[in-house]
């Protein structure tokens, strides 16, 4: 096995992020489930959305790209997989990423649908609820893998989101193939609960299988995946099937078990919280670029709980201050 050049590569929706704040009273009239994610089918269900919306901020988004936005900001090398279309959004989306010092090189699909969008409603609270057309990243396909690229990094991490269209899904399926040949490990998000009640026995078996060496999770998640209310016993059963579970617990903080060894570490205290959106993104860039380092466990969640107070001090699911610099305050 060669040594691993990147730290990281990920394969997840490419999907520029318009953020606006709003109030309760607009999500109940707009029929949304505040701090959920729901699918718009058609752009023009997204265009009339977009058109309600008071002034935003508009940038590149996505799961999986905000986590390795997040570990190259802390001097980590890493790549990214996902498809965009031939228009605006699409040039947006592949600036931004490239500006960060990501690896980019997935071609733009021709034609319809648009690049992805999400448009995401702020409440006071700092909830977000987010409205997600994926548009062109429904379609990235198996040829559009970089081979090379998945087999150089460390660790391959897969979006739980973009397992619900058929195309990406063999894509995926071929990119761990691709990570367990080279001798890699794979990360996998279960991203949200939804994507649970569609394709849990999917995730269930990929565990099962052996596949997957790092599980993120948050609470509902872990309790949906494994079919129980009770978060301690999901936690056992779960931890069973991999060799690492790293589950967050909002201002509880989060754990990792490994090995049969449960640690946890507790939030890192911020003053308000603004807004959550890509808390769990830039928690699991913490703690992935912690692992690709070498570091502890423990360290590796304490840099997740670092990064993820920063993101939600603030709009948006992109750091805005030097990260490796935050950390190495805080943690020497």
């Amino acid at each position: 096995m060669t040594e691993p050049t990147y730290d990281v590569v990920a394969i997840g929706n490419a999907i520029v992020d318009v953020l606006s704040q709003s109030d309760d009273a607009f999500l109940a009239e707009a029929a949304m489930t505040k701090g959920s994610m729901q699918l718009m089918f058609s752009p023009e269900e997204a265009d009339a959305l977009y058109a309600k919306m008071g002034p935003g901020i508009e940038a590149s988004g996505g799961s999986a790209a905000n986590t390795v936005a997040g570990i190259a900001a802390m001097g980590g090398k890493c790549g990214f997989i996902g498809q965009v279309a031939n228009d605006e959004l699409g040039d947006i989306f592949a600036h931004d990423i490239r500006a960060v010092g990501i690896d980019f090189t997935t071609a733009a699909r021709e034609g319809a649908p648009t690049t992805a969008r999400c448009l995401i409603f702020v409440t006071p609270d700092g909830q977000r609820t987010m409205n997600t057309f994926l548009g062109a990243s429904q379609f990235l396909p198996e040829a559009a893998l970089d081979r090379d690229l998945i087999a150089s990094a460390a660790i391959l991490y897969l979006e739980g989101y973009l397992w619900d269209p058929e195309e990406p899904r063999q894509a995926m399926r071929a990119a761990i193939e691709v990570a367990r040949k080279a001798g890699r490990k794979v990360a996998f998000t279960l991203s949200d609960v939804f994507c649970i009640s569609r394709h849990g026995g999917d995730f269930r078996k990929l565990m099962a299988d052996g596949l997957i060496d790092i599980m993120f999770a948050n609470e509902a998640e872990i309790t949906a995946l494994m079919g129980t209310d009770d978060f301690d016993a999901a936690v056992t059963a779960a931890a069973a099937e991999v060799p690492m579970l790293v589950v967050t617990r909002s201002e509880h903080g989060a754990i990792a078990v490994s090995g049969g060894k449960t640690v946890s570490v507790p939030a890192e205290p911020i003053e308000r919280v603004v807004d959550t959106t890509g808390a769990g993104d830039l928690f699991a860039a913490g703690f992935l670029r912690g692992q690709a380092q070498g570091k502890s466990i423990e360290a590796s969640l304490k840099m997740g709980a670092i990064c993820a107070a920063e993101i939600i001090s603030h709009y948006g699911a992109r750091a805005q201050v030097d990260l490796k610099a935050l950390i190495a305050s805080k943690l020497g």
